[in-house]
């Protein structure tokens, strides 16, 4: 698979990675030797970028990779995870004293004793303008607790005070054909800096698959039924903020941009990694079919310029009116 340079790291990491929220909590249960079986389906097809959260089932996705990791030590996987949840996400809360603790947990549950990249999880907006916070992520870097920080962001307008900092290596933010926004601004301003920029929610919630109806039904412990219209956090975390019947009928359309060969899921992938200063994209995968086919995605050939046409018209007649105006 095609390996990237992630910034001004110095390291390459697949263009494809993997997900891993679903292999906590939020999207059904998943048991422990199938999450171990799409994590390793993930490796064999190429993937060598893994991102992961400290609060994902309460830290079961980065104890499942550390479990990994220590089963394949040679395995060269980079894991960026994240951090800021554990408690109310205040912008008081956003301390050098917390951020020690909570990276000594993300070390433990992974078994490294250096993390490849800590990212502030969703932080409230003010905390991305912080000079404190900021030094305080510079101190673990010092302390070597971090090899590196960024940023996981709602908004376009967050992702930009963030990429203004020197520090920052990376910003993770929802980009999808169901969501271009960062396009506009993020995207170049994060090239010339030399951040990485992470795509995620990358199937807006598995819309873009194209197997949603309307009468679509998912588990109650399931996002995609308990957070709609943001009742537990951002509304965009889930379907990219488009509404359920809508994007269902926008999706249909977009399956029949699909190429000979693949399916809406691997077209929607294959668009994000043409787009100029993206590092990696990263699906999630509840098996190991769903694993190899997101992988399979770098292997496709470009999209012609006639589909990219039909992605911005899709999204400026279906989509925009939505979503552009909020984050």
């Amino acid at each position: 698979m095609e390996q990237r340079e992630f910034g001004r790291l110095g390291r390459k990491v697949s263009v494809v990675g993997l997900g891993t929220w679903q292999l906590g909590a939020d999207w059904g249960e998943v048991g422990e030797n199938d999450a171990l079986t799409v994590l390793d389906t993930a490796v064999e097809a190429g993937v060598t970028f893994f991102d992961t959260a400290d609060v994902y089932g309460d830290g079961r996705s980065e104890q499942l990779i550390g479990r990994y990791l220590k089963a394949r030590p040679d395995a060269g996987i980079f894991v960026a995870t994240k951090m800021g949840r554990r408690l109310p996400q205040l912008a008081e809360n956003y301390t050098l004293d917390n951020f020690r603790a909570w990276t000594d947990r993300s070390r433990a549950n992974l078994g490294v004793d250096t993390l490849d990249l800590v990212q502030l999880h969703c932080p409230p907006s003010s905390v991305h303008s912080s000079a404190a916070v900021f030094d305080a992520l510079d101190t673990l870097v010092a302390e070597e607790r971090v090899a590196a920080y960024g940023v996981s962001v709602e908004t376009c307008a967050e992702a930009l005070a963030a990429i203004a900092r020197p520090g920052t290596a990376s910003v993770q933010i929802i980009l999808n054909p169901f969501r271009l926004k960062p396009l506009e601004e993020v995207v170049p301003a994060a090239r010339e800096a030399g951040v990485g920029i992470i795509a995620r929610v990358p199937l807006a919630s598995g819309l873009l698959s194209g197997k949603y109806t309307k009468d679509t039904v998912f588990a109650e412990n399931d996002h995609r039924t308990f957070n709609r219209h943001g009742e537990m956090f951002d509304q965009g975390e889930t379907f990219s903020g488009v509404g359920f019947e809508e994007g269902v009928e926008a999706a249909v359309e977009f399956a029949g941009l699909t190429p000979p060969g693949a399916t809406p899921a691997q077209t929607a992938l294959r668009w994000i990694i043409q787009q100029p200063g993206v590092t990696s994209v990263i699906p999630g995968a509840r098996s190991p079919e769903q694993a190899r086919a997101n992988a399979a995605a770098a292997g496709l050939s470009p999209l012609p310029g006639a589909t990219l046409e039909a992605v911005g018209d899709l999204y400026d007649r279906r989509i925009r009116a939505q979503v552009h105006h909020r984050w």
